[in-house]
């Protein structure tokens, strides 16, 4: 698993998702323990924080780390704002700097981890991994259990996942790969060797939880929601505009988009317009997705264009240069940057409202003349 410097410069959409689940249920606490176990997936607490502003800036400040890739003593002068702002006293660590740095590292620290194995534990279900292999994550002060389970292999719908998938306690930084094969499994650092002992599910009665694993975290964190990110493909008008962009980006960059234009079947979201457009082309959606049909037309009359080329939809309409508009339903995006040939997305609303559609996607020429001579004849859709 990378460092922790690693995850908040490298966020996934998995990760983003997962937090963001949170952030529409702030839960006002006094204690950390007021909520338990898979509670932590689908809310946002901060022990003690019991105003609904207060917490309101406290999750907007994690949001920023986990989405900016923040450093800790970033998030901690965040922290010392909030504080100041809302006139926050006894919470625990207040007085001193050892405290305030304890305090805001736990805060930092637990939700970039527990978002990570959200995120991660996503991707190993949709991934269809037979295995799991638990790591161990070269903590400065490792726990006994967690060495001794460094290496075990097990399938992934195995029970022990359930409890033991990481983090499983302040500070842990255990992870879990996934894995086809076993042979697969030994090559990430799996040891087919290692058992679990028979009594490895027995609950420790002062921690109400199996031996190894701290007080309220015997659970996986995110499992009880990874269905709910993986099926966020089907709810991306429900998600604020930036992960729901950032999912769609995640599924263009990698193998599933090519997967699709093989044997397209079904629509596939390609990129999200502002709700301002949407509104002035009198559309209920904001996601401009794919159809079968115009994915066959644009491999016949745009074979030249590579997933990459796909990936850059969501800049053109982001980052467009230039907006026309087409008659009452469409609209013509394009972006000419000054270093490249820039594209062309061109999108159209359903008369009900209720589907938006990409109909074409192409690259501009690299000949300026034939570039300015396609420009001038896409305004002229305007007039």
């Amino acid at each position: 698993m990378p460092d922790l410097q690693g995850i908040f410069h490298r966020p996934f959409p998995e990760q983003l998702a997962a937090f963001r689940l949170r952030l529409g249920n702030l839960v006002p606490t006094s204690r950390w323990d007021d909520l338990r176990h898979s509670a932590h997936d689908r809310a946002f607490m901060v022990a003690g924080a019991t105003k609904a502003d207060l917490l309101a800036d406290l999750a907007q400040a994690v949001d920023k780390a986990i989405e900016k890739g923040t450093s800790l003593e970033e998030f901690r002068r965040d922290f010392r704002q909030i504080v100041e702002d809302h006139g926050w006293h006894g919470w625990t660590g207040e007085g001193t700097k050892g405290g305030e740095a304890w305090r805001t590292r736990v805060i930092y620290r637990t939700n970039a981890k527990t978002s990570y194995a959200a995120g991660r534990w996503a991707q190993l279900m949709e991934g269809g991994f037979k295995y799991g292999v638990y790591r161990h994550g070269a903590s400065r002060e490792p726990r006994e259990w967690h060495l001794a389970w460094d290496g075990l292999i097990l399938p992934i719908d195995h029970p022990f996942w359930q409890t033991h998938a990481p983090p499983n306690g302040w500070g842990c930084s255990c992870y879990v790969n996934g894995a086809r094969s076993m042979k697969g499994a030994i090559r990430l650092g799996g040891d087919p060797s290692k058992r679990l002992p028979p009594d490895w599910d027995k609950i420790d009665p002062r921690t109400g939880a199996p031996a190894g694993i701290d007080k309220g975290w015997a659970y996986a964190p995110g499992a009880s929601v990874s269905g709910t990110v993986l099926s966020l493909r089907d709810k991306l008008e429900k998600l604020p505009e930036r992960p729901s962009i950032d999912l769609i980006q995640s599924w263009l960059t990698e193998s599933l988009f090519g997967a699709w234009l093989d044997n397209p079947v079904g629509l596939w979201p390609l990129a999200r317009i502002p709700q301002s457009l949407a509104d002035e082309m009198g559309t209920k959606v904001t996601i401009a997705k794919l159809s079968p049909q115009t994915a066959a037309k644009q491999l016949r009359q745009h074979p030249e264009l590579s997933i990459l080329d796909y990936g850059h939809a969501q800049e053109v309409v982001s980052d467009a240069t230039e907006i026309i508009r087409d008659g009452a339903n469409n609209l013509i995006f394009v972006k000419v940057p000054p270093d490249a040939n820039g594209h062309v997305l061109v999108v159209k609303a359903t008369l009900s409202g209720n589907e938006l559609y990409v109909t074409s996607f192409r690259r501009l020429s690299a000949d300026v003349e034939e570039r300015d001579r396609a420009l001038l004849r896409l305004r002229r859709k305007e007039r």
